[in-house]
C-alpha cells in the first residue's frame, strides 16, 4: 500500500509540459506531445550516458591491475613502510570523491540543469585523464601528483554518475525505464571488471596508457553530449544548501578516511582500528553527520531530501542498494587475491603474469551482469522490480555460500560457474532496483534522488572493502605468523629473519599478492636469500611455496568474509521485498487521465491511489481523478 507523497510537485500543484518526460511523454503512457522532441532522442541519451558511466567505472578499477607497473614507472616500492598511503589512496581516492559528491552534484543538476552538469562532468573528466598521463616527476612527488589528479578525475566522474540516471529517467517513459536503466546500470557495474582486463593489457606496454585511453573517448563523448543532449526546462528557484553540503561532504570524507586507515597496521597492532587518527575520524564523522541531519531538517532548500524516505519504494530500494554494495564491494579484492596469490601460481603462472590473468579469469562475472541486467530491466518494466531485485539478492547469497565450499585449489569450471551465477544474480538485482528507485521519485527530485542512491552504493563499496579486509586480516592473523615462521625456517631461513617476516602485518602479505609481486622475495629480501642454497632459494621463490603456505590461513579469512556477504545479501533481499508492488510516481498534470471501466480492468496498468493510500473510486472518462497527491501502483 502506497504512503502519502510528502513532496508536492510544485507550489501550485501542477506541472508544465516542460516538466514532463523529455521525449515528450506525460509520464504515464509514453505518448509524445506536439512540439516535443522525437522518439529518437531517448536512444541518443541512452547511448551517451552509458558511454559516460562505462568510462567512469572502468577507471575505478583500471588501476587495480596496473598498480605494479605504475609504481615501477615512478620509482616507488608500495610495500615499504610509509608508502601504504600512496597505495591505498591511488585505489580509493577516485571512489571516495565520487561517493562524497554525487548527492551535491545531483542537487545542482536539479537546480541548474542536469544536462549542463553532465556535460561539464564529461569535460572535467577528460581534462584530468589527460593530465594523469603527463607527469614528469618521480618518487613521492609523482605519487602525490597522481593521487591529486585522480581526485579531480573523480570529481568529473561524480558529475557523470550523479546526473546520468536522472537524464535517462527524464528521457524514457515509465514503461521503458527498467530497460534503459538496466543497460546503463549494467554497463557501469561491468565496467569495473572490464577495467581489470584493460589495465592488465595496457599497463605492461606503458603505464600512462591506462589514463590516455580515456582521452579520445572522453573528447568524443563530450562533443557528442554538448551537441545532442537537450535540457528539460524546469521551474526551480531553490538555493544551494551550503551548510548541508559542507557537513555531509566533510562527514563522509572523515568516515572514508577512517575506514581506509583502519585496515592499515598501527603500532604493534595488525590493524589501525585503535589508532587515534581512526578514532578521531570516526568521532568527527559522527558529529558532522548528526549536524548534517539537524541542518537538513531546518534548511529551506535541503540538499539531501529527507522527506523522500517517506516514499516506501525509494527507501527500500536505497537500503537494498546499500546492503548489496556492502556484500559485493569487497568481493573483487578477495577474488583477485585468491587468484593472484594462490590459484594462478599453482597453475603455472608467474607472479608477474597474475594481475592480467586474474582479470581474464573473472570474466564470467562480467558476462553474468551483461546478460541479466538488461533482461531483468525489461521484465521489471512489466512485472515490477520486487521479484527480480529480491530474487537476485537471494541468488547472490547462494553464490557466496557455494564459493565457500570450493577448495582453495579449485577446478576452474566450478569457479567460473559460481562467478556466472553471482553475476547473473547481481545483474538481476541492479537494474530493477535502480528502475524502482527512479520511478518512485517526483521529476524535480530525480537528480538528488539518483545522487543519494549512488552515494549509498559508492560509499558502501568503500565500507565493504574495509569490512572484507578486516575479516580477512583477522582470519590470517591467528595462524599466518606461525605458518610463515615454520615454513621459512624449515628451508634454511635464519630464525631472526623468519621471525621478522612472520610478524609483519598480514596486510603486507595480502598487498604483495594483490600487486603481483613474488611475496617471499619481497618480504624476505635478496640479502637473506643470497645466503641460502640454490635449492632452498629456488623452492622459496617458486610458484608453489607461498600459495601452499598461505592457503590454510587464507581459507579461514575468506570464509569469514563470505559469511558476511551472505548475510548482507539476505538482508538486502528482505529490504527489497518491502518495497511493495510496481510503483510509478505520477506528475499532477497526468492524474486527470481517464480510466477504463471495471470490465476492462486487465488493460489498466496501474490503479489510482488517494493521498492516504486507499484505492480511489474509478472515475468515469468524463471525470478527473481525485485531487491531491496520488500514486500509480500495480502488483
Amino acid at each position: 500500500m502506497a504512503t502519502r507523497d510528502p513532496l508536492p510537485a510544485e507550489a501550485n500543484g501542477s506541472t508544465s509540459a516542460a516538466d514532463r518526460c523529455s521525449d515528450g511523454s506525460d509520464g504515464s503512457d509514453g505518448a509524445r506531445l506536439p512540439g516535443q522532441r522525437s522518439d529518437r532522442y531517448k536512444w541518443i541519451v541512452l547511448s551517451n550516458t552509458t558511454l559516460g558511466v562505462l568510462m567512469a567505472t572502468i577507471d575505478m578499477s583500471i588501476m587495480l591491475i596496473a598498480l605494479p607497473d605504475i609504481f615501477r614507472g615512478i620509482g616507488i616500492d608500495p610495500l615499504r613502510a610509509g608508502n601504504s598511503f600512496y597505495l591505498l589512496w591511488m585505489i580509493l581516492s577516485f571512489m571516495v570523491v565520487s561517493s562524497v559528491l554525487v548527492v551535491s552534484l545531483g542537487r545542482l543538476g536539479d537546480m541548474y540543469g542536469r544536462v549542463k552538469m553532465y556535460n561539464l562532468g564529461f569535460a572535467v573528466y577528460t581534462f584530468f585523464s589527460l593530465l594523469l598521463t603527463v607527469t614528469w616527476m618521480h618518487g613521492s612527488a609523482a605519487a602525490i601528483y597522481l593521487v591529486v589528479m585522480r581526485i579531480f578525475q573523480g570529481v568529473g566522474a561524480a558529475f557523470l554518475i550523479a546526473n546520468s540516471t536522472a537524464i535517462l529517467t527524464d528521457a524514457f517513459p515509465p514503461g521503458q525505464r527498467g530497460m534503459a536503466l538496466g543497460i546503463n546500470q549494467v554497463a557501469g557495474i561491468s565496467g569495473t571488471f572490464i577495467g581489470l582486463v584493460l589495465g592488465g593489457v595496457l599497463a605492461p606496454i606503458q603505464w600512462r596508457l591506462i589514463f590516455l585511453v580515456s582521452v579520445p573517448v572522453g573528447i568524443f563523448g563530450t562533443v557528442w553530449a554538448y551537441r545532442k543532449l537537450r535540457e528539460v526546462p524546469r521551474r526551480n528557484t531553490a538555493r544551494l544548501d551550503l551548510w548541508g553540503n559542507a557537513t555531509f561532504s566533510l562527514g563522509l570524507v572523515a568516515l572514508m578516511v577512517a575506514i581506509t586507515y583502519g585496515i592499515q597496521p598501527y603500532g604493534g597492532h595488525t590493524m589501525g582500528w585503535t589508532s587515534p587518527l581512526v578514532d578521531g575520524c570516526f568521532a568527527g564523522a559522527a558529529a558532522l553527520l548528526v549536524a548534517f541531519w539537524y541542518v537538513e531538517r531546518r534548511a529551506p532548500d535541503p540538499m539531501f531530501r529527507l522527506p523522500l524516505f517517506r516514499i516506501r519504494a525509494f527507501t527500500s530500494g536505497s537500503l537494498s542498494t546499500l546492503l548489496s554494495a556492502i556484500g559485493r564491494g569487497g568481493l573483487m579484492f578477495m577474488l583477485i587475491i585468491w587468484l593472484q596469490g594462490i590459484w594462478l601460481p599453482l597453475h603455472g603462472y608467474t607472479f608477474a603474469q597474475t594481475p592480467l590473468w586474474a582479470g581474464i579469469y573473472m570474466l564470467p562475472l562480467t558476462a553474468g551482469f551483461l546478460v541479466a541486467g538488461p533482461l531483468s530491466g525489461i521484465l521489471s518494466d512489466r512485472f515490477g522490480s520486487r521479484p527480480f531485485a529480491s530474487g537476485g539478492m537471494i541468488g547472490a547469497a547462494a553464490s557466496f555460500a557455494l564459493l565457500e565450499l570450493l577448495p582453495i585449489d579449485f577446478p576452474y569450471w566450478e569457479f567460473a560457474l559460481l562467478l556466472l551465477l553471482n553475476g547473473l544474480s547481481m545483474g538481476a538485482f541492479a537494474s530493477p532496483n535502480r528502475a524502482g528507485v527512479m520511478n518512485s521519485l517526483p521529476a524535480q527530485h530525480r537528480g538528488v534522488g539518483a545522487g543519494m542512491n549512488s552515494t549509498f552504493q559508492n560509499s558502501a563499496q568503500v565500507l565493504s572493502i574495509g569490512i572484507f579486509f578486516t575479516l580477512m586480516i583477522v582470519g590470517l592473523a591467528s595462524t599466518l605468523p606461525s605458518t610463515l615462521f615454520g615454513g621459512l625456517t624449515a628451508h634454511g631461513v635464519p630464525a631472526t629473519a623468519a621471525s621478522k617476516v612472520s610478524h609483519l602485518p598480514p596486510v603486507s602479505t595480502l598487498f604483495a599478492a594483490f600487486l603481483g609481486y613474488d611475496p617471499v622475495s619481497h618480504l624476505v629480501g635478496p640479502a637473506v636469500l643470497s645466503h641460502l642454497s640454490a635449492a632452498s632459494r629456488n623452492l622459496l621463490t617458486g610458484r608453489s611455496f607461498f600459495p601452499a603456505l598461505i592457503a590454510g590461513p587464507f581459507r579461514r579469512g575468506l570464509h569469514e568474509a563470505f559469511d558476511f556477504a551472505v548475510l548482507a545479501c539476505l538482508v538486502a533481499a528482505g529490504a527489497s521485498w518491502l518495497r511493495g508492488g510496481k510503483y510509478v510516481y505520477v506528475e499532477p498534470a497526468a492524474r486527470t487521465a481517464p480510466v477504463g471501466n471495471a470490465g476492462n480492468a486487465a488493460a489498466i496498468d496501474v490503479a489510482t491511489i488517494e493521498p492516504h493510500g486507499h484505492a480511489a473510486p474509478q472515475p468515469s472518462p468524463a471525470q478527473p481523478s481525485p485531487g491531491g497527491p496520488s500514486r500509480r501502483d500495480r502488483r
